[in-house]
């Protein structure tokens, strides 16, 4: 594509309401732990990331479902606020939206209780307006917090279409076999990895191994988010380590949803994969310094100055 003109990102997800708490440690099993602080922030992966690669750049449409209730529009509000397409998004009667309720310790560690509810229902409704705004797009988008048959349905369409597919395996599943090979982009942290490939990562050797294991299933690109520690990848004719940025945490929700909207957005600008993953982790690293979830997804802006300070 062009240099002046916008990606196209379409993306199918979750659309979340967080309860977010801080509280000096987690709960043990049958504890009752004194919070210090609690605010509500609008998120979901699908929702967060359309918002981050909003942010950097690219037009971006989100489709969906939340409930009829007074989470569902605050969230459509939200993503309209941040200049999301929010006309794929579809309201559902009969179940909640999706709540998300999440505990960040003082090191910023996270613990998240879902519910996925209107999130659940998605179907072939889903499909046919996602499908159709398929025919323009650069990318698709995806996560784990919707069903993944559609998902699945919706690589499977993109692929055919020549849409890039990128595909953030959160909250981790065992993907059937054939997932693979309709997956251009994936992007695991640690934990998902080690669901992924049974391969326990904690540095950069074990993120090497799994990021093989996964390409050799047929993915054209993997890259492992390594948190602190940056990120590896593996492509077909290229892999290496990309360094984090250090900078205070105050919050790491969002930050692996903050890496997917600048990765997809400069890599469907013409940026290298090594290029556009400094991108990622820039954002992801911006992201964490700031509370809130779509509010701490960061500007272009400031992306671009990070990059540019090595």
């Amino acid at each position: 594509m062009s240099s002046d003109k916008k990606p196209k990102i379409v993306v199918f997800g979750g659309i979340n309401m967080n309860l977010i708490t801080l509280s000096s440690r987690f709960p043990t099993p049958g504890e009752t732990v004194k919070g210090s602080y609690f605010y509500t922030a609008s998120g979901g992966k699908g929702a967060n990331q359309a918002v981050a690669a909003c942010k950097m750049g690219s037009a971006v449409k989100i489709v969906g479902r939340v409930g009829d209730d007074v989470f569902g529009s605050e969230l459509i509000t939200d993503l309209n606020t941040h200049g999301v397409d929010t006309d794929g998004i579809s309201v559902d009667t009969a179940n909640s939206s999706g709540v998300a309720v999440i505990i960040l310790n003082d090191q910023r560690e996270n613990q998240i209780l879902a519910t996925y509810g209107a999130n659940a229902n998605c179907d072939n409704r889903e499909v046919l307006i996602a499908d159709a705004a398929l025919m323009n797009a650069d990318a698709l988008m995806l996560q784990m917090e919707t069903p993944y048959e559609i998902s699945l349905e919706l690589a499977k369409k993109a692929k055919k279409s020549g849409v890039n597919v990128i595909w953030d395996p959160a909250p981790p599943i065992d993907f059937p076999e054939e997932t693979y090979k309709y997956i251009d982009v994936l992007t695991p942290n640690q934990t998902e990895a080690l669901k992924l490939t049974g391969i326990e990562v904690d540095d950069i050797t074990s993120a090497k191994s799994a990021a093989h294991i996964l390409h050799d299933k047929g993915v054209r690109i993997v890259i492992i988010k390594l948190g602190d520690q940056g990120a590896y990848f593996v492509t077909d004719d290229q892999e290496g380590h990309v360094s984090s940025y250090d900078l205070p945490a105050v919050n790491t929700v969002a930050a692996g949803d903050a890496f997917g909207g600048a990765f997809i957005t400069t890599f469907c600008e013409g940026k290298s994969v090594e290029q556009s993953i400094r991108y990622g982790t820039a954002a992801g690293a911006l992201a964490i310094t700031k509370r809130g979830v779509q509010d701490s997804m960061p500007y272009r802006k400031y992306v671009e100055e990070l990059v540019t300070s090595r």
